[in-house]
């Protein structure tokens, strides 16, 4: 089964470490997702940029409007993802445990769900250029 990871930073801890704890948990982080990525579990990893880089897009009642910014001030903003393939819940919990940027913030768990057409019951077909 497939889940995503989905890393929220808190910045007054981020923003307590030293230069050189920022590039040890860095580095650290970066080691940890070539190990998981051996395991033959990492699908994808990737840090995020800063909130204030993000723009929000709704549409409502057909017309879009876009946001400099976060959708929310919160204490922890998402900072980055990592896609895995697993058993079961259990065995992402304990990859998760073991990154180095839960100590940082939270990693929230999510499964995917298999996506099907509501008419025909059929699962996302490949575009035929890519089967």
């Amino acid at each position: 089964m497939k889940y995503a990871c989905l890393v929220y930073i808190d910045p007054a801890t981020m923003g307590a470490l030293t230069p050189e704890q920022g590039d040890k948990l860095r580095d650290d982080s970066i080691d940890y997702d070539w190990e998981v990525q051996r395991s033959g579990r990492l699908l994808m990893a990737q840090p995020l940029d800063s909130p204030q880089t993000a723009v929000t897009v709704r549409v409502r009642n057909g017309k879009a409007s876009h946001t400099d910014g976060p959708f929310a001030e919160t204490r922890e903003f998402l900072g980055g993802f990592f896609l895995v393939e697993a058993r079961d819940l259990n065995e992402v919990v304990r990859i998760a445990e073991q990154d180095p940027m839960a100590a940082m913030g939270s990693i929230e768990i999510r499964p995917f769900l298999e996506q099907t057409h509501g008419v025909t019951g059929a699962s996302r077909p490949k575009p035929k250029d890519m089967a």
